[in-house]
């Protein structure tokens, strides 16, 4: 199997080719290829003849895509409908990699895959809208939504975390946001057979269990040894420019069908630490 993969130099396509064995596998980077550019991406896709192409490229800094809306609809919706063009062309098959944000954060239960989205930030309109316009283009394509993405070689939660306790003694962070953090390993491994069993249709991809950015931040310190305080605080408290949902479990149910389970979120973690660390 050849498998092309978009946004290879981001934090998950590390984790994409680092543990992707046994096919045939080509990273494609910004600067291979600009998913603004319909034309780039043609080319990359024909000189990579893949079976299945995953998209993991995105402008993921969800406070940027406030002021920045134009790139964030650009790379993120109007980007993916160039790589769902060219996967046709291609007769190629297509795993596009969508986000929580989707939800408005409204529910009290874990998220199904068809629930309704009703995104409140301009990051989150950009992917849902994606996920529409490539459904209608590509009904066999497969949409693994994700959240709280971690690990190494890239900016991620646990990262910032560490760094900021190393020069401080307490760190506020919001205990009313609710959700699944996703170590970067777990997802790639996840999405390989994910791609080998041929998925289609929307798939929730996190680690087992759920938490709050402050319980996360409270297992990360004890778990790096650190004696850094957290301290509990809401959302209003640490405003950001744009709003995050305030619950965005999302349910394996959908995961599950396909027998594949993810370990713990504190079993990724342990891991996590263990990686960086090396």
């Amino acid at each position: 199997m050849r498998v092309t993969i978009f946004g290879a130099s981001g934090l998950l396509g590390k984790a994409l080719l680092r543990e992707w064995h046994g096919d045939e596998i080509v990273g494609v980077c910004s600067r291979d290829a600009d998913l603004c550019d319909s034309a780039q991406v043609r080319a990359a896709v024909e000189r990579t003849r893949p079976d299945w192409i995953v998209l993991a490229a995105a402008y993921t800094y969800v406070d940027g895509c406030e002021t920045n809306p134009q790139r964030a609809f650009a790379v993120n919706r109007d980007g993916a409908v160039h790589v769902a063009e060219a996967a046709k062309r291609a007769d190629a098959k297509l795993l596009f990699l969508s986000t929580d944000y989707v939800f408005d954060g409204t529910k009290t239960s874990p998220y199904e895959t068809d629930d309704r989205r009703n995104p409140q930030s301009i990051y989150g309109r950009s992917k849902a809208e994606a996920e529409a316009r490539l459904l209608e283009m590509l009904p066999g394509c497969c949409i693994a939504r994700t959240s709280w993405l971690f690990g190494v070689g890239g900016k991620c939660f646990p990262d910032t975390i560490l760094k900021l306790a190393a020069t401080r003694t307490a760190l506020d962070v919001v205990n009313d946001q609710r959700g699944c953090p996703t170590y970067s390993v777990d997802l790639a491994r996840a999405i390989n057979q994910l791609c080998r069993q041929d998925a289609s249709g929307i798939v929730h991809v996190t680690n087992a269990g759920d938490c709050s950015w402050f319980e996360f931040a409270h297992e990360i310190l004890a778990r790096a040894g650190q004696e850094t305080q957290v301290q509990p605080v809401s959302s209003v408290q640490m405003a950001r420019p744009a709003p995050r949902p305030a619950y965005s479990v999302l349910s394996p149910a959908s995961l599950h069908q396909y027998e594949i389970a993810l370990p713990a979120w504190q079993d990724a973690l342990g891991r996590y630490l263990l990686e960086r660390a090396a």
